[in-house]
């Protein structure tokens, strides 16, 4: 039986759970299906050193709800509860397949914008981008950088000069929670339905959709995602995932994300104890 679930605590307070993450600790005790762990943030982010509020006596299974973490930090995370007689559901390798949008992109490819990638802190030729395409995005291998003076697309009269100043920019803003590479994404027109555009995040567990809700507070009554297309997508190589889907301005829907479940965000106008209860059901 799988009922234990690791949150974060509180950077100020090791016995609270993260402000950020309330909602979904509340939710889920509140379902009567589940105990909490919380590990201490501050040692584990920025020293490394995992503690926490309670230990089992013999292994258990648990779920982990909280922030993202490269690849590398995962590993060892999941090997630090091991000692502690924790073992996540999501294997450091499911881990780095859906985290990293790269790896997974192979088995998304079908329905998802076409991407370039280069490695860190490597020039990067604009020509050999705009032979490609007209209008693109620029990311790590998971994030790009939002909230800045860095563009959030281009198009094809960016010049070399622009666009290696405009690279020093995002290496800014990423800093520390740069990941894997630079991924240059094909730019998608997205329908936008009074003004906000129509996307859908879905969960997956165990291979079974557990939830689709819209993702990026649009009205209760824009069109959802082909029901096929939200199928076809159930049976990637990892235990709890999710897919994210857009409407294009033509009326076709793309993937334009996916993440692994542990770190994917729940959306606004989701009902948290109703996903948690579907988590449990659904994991056991």
């Amino acid at each position: 039986m799988i009922n234990t679930i690791l949150f974060p605590s509180s950077f100020f307070d090791k016995k609270q759970v993260d402000d950020d993450l309330k909602l979904e600790y509340d939710a889920a005790i509140s379902t009567g299906k589940f105990n909490v762990i919380l590990f201490a943030y501050d040692e584990w982010f920025n020293e490394n050193i995992l503690k926490l509020n309670s230990k089992p006596n013999s292994e258990i299974t648990a779920i982990y709800r909280g922030w993202m973490m490269n690849p590398e930090q995962y590993l060892n995370f999941y090997n630090n509860l091991l000692e502690k007689n924790i073992r996540l559901i999501t294997s450091p390798k499911q881990y780095s397949l859906m985290h990293i949008f790269p790896n997974i992109y192979p088995y998304l490819v079908e329905d998802t914008t076409k991407i370039m990638t280069f490695p860190l802190y490597k020039d990067i030729d604009i020509n050999t981008i705009k032979q490609n395409f007209d209008k693109f995005i620029v990311k790590d291998f998971v994030k790009s950088v939002k909230g800045s003076s860095f563009p959030s697309f281009f198009d094809n009269t960016i010049s070399q000069e622009k666009f290696n100043s405009d690279m020093e920019t995002f290496y800014k803003f990423r800093g520390q929670l740069l990941t894997g590479g630079i991924c240059i994404k094909e730019y998608l027109d997205l329908k936008k339905y009074n003004g906000v555009t129509n996307e859908y995040r879905a969960f997956y567990v165990k291979n079974t959709l557990i939830s689709l809700s819209r993702n990026s507070l649009q009205d209760d009554n824009t069109p959802e995602p082909p029901k096929a297309l939200v199928e076809k997508y159930s049976k990637l190589n990892s235990v709890f995932y999710t897919v994210d889907f857009a409407e294009l301005e033509n009326n076709e829907w793309k993937i334009i994300e996916a993440g692994d479940g542990s770190v994917s965000g729940l959306s606004d106008k989701q009902d948290y104890a109703s996903f948690f209860k579907a988590l449990y059901y659904s994991i056991n």
